[in-house]
């Protein structure tokens, strides 16, 4: 399918939810677009959340790898709540499935920044995450977004962990963003190197404006506990 053909039929399905999101009817183009996601590694939370919606008064109809699909996008989008909001229209009894239990640990895991845990977890269960292209380099970023809210200067270990990269891929990682990110790289004690992240309103303190906003509640449950 052209670059059109994919526009256009993702068109029509956002087109199809809008107009009648309860109507069974749709529920197939719903799972076919899942599928499109994937292959073209695009996203639509308002379209999921419409087919799980449909699950719910079509329990017969359901496709558990779909839902395992739609929960991994999910997770891939995080820091957003996506994956909360998917879980939450997927029954019980569907979520003791094996695939599910292990996509809602992979879940506390980032939330809680226990990235060493995470991939750990998701090392023995690769066959079901192989299933959606650039999982590993969504988490990566998330893993990014999270130490640069925590940290002003990063012991490479800690990065290490935190993306699961080590040797000559981290030296490239790193390379990367000291190209395109603003990263500085310096030597910390024992000529051990440090990756000092760009500053912004979390990791000094003193650049928040002086407003009624502060930290989201979401930034505070997932930096700590961090790393540990």
């Amino acid at each position: 399918m052209g670059r059109e053909q994919q526009q256009q039929a993702a068109y029509t399905v956002e087109q199809l939810v809008a107009v009648n999101p309860y109507n069974p009817d749709i529920l197939t183009d719903l799972e076919n677009y899942v599928n499109e996601q994937v292959s073209s590694q695009t996203y639509s939370l308002d379209a999921n959340l419409c087919l799980l919606r449909l699950y719910q008064f079509e329990p017969g109809r359901m496709s558990v790898p779909i839902v395992v699909r739609i929960l991994i996008k999910a997770l891939m989008a995080m820091p957003a709540t996506d994956f909360s909001l998917c879980l939450f229209l997927i029954p019980e009894q569907v979520q003791m499935e094996e695939q599910i239990k292990t996509l809602i640990v992979l879940s506390h895991y980032l939330e809680t920044a226990r990235f060493r845990q995470f991939w750990e977890e998701a090392a023995k269960n690769r066959s079901t995450l192989e299933v959606v292209p650039g999982f590993e380099q969504a988490i990566q970023g998330y893993a990014i977004h999270v130490l640069s809210l925590t940290y002003q200067k990063v012991p490479r270990p800690v990065t290490a962990e935190a993306i699961n990269i080590e040797g000559l891929s981290l030296d490239k990682f790193l390379e990367y963003h000291v190209a395109n990110s603003g990263w500085v790289l310096e030597k910390g004690h024992s000529r051990s190197q440090l990756m000092v992240l760009p500053r912004n309103e979390f990791n000094h303190p003193e650049l928040k404006k002086n407003t009624v906003d502060g930290m989201p509640f979401e930034h505070v449950t997932r930096i700590f506990p961090i790393l540990s």
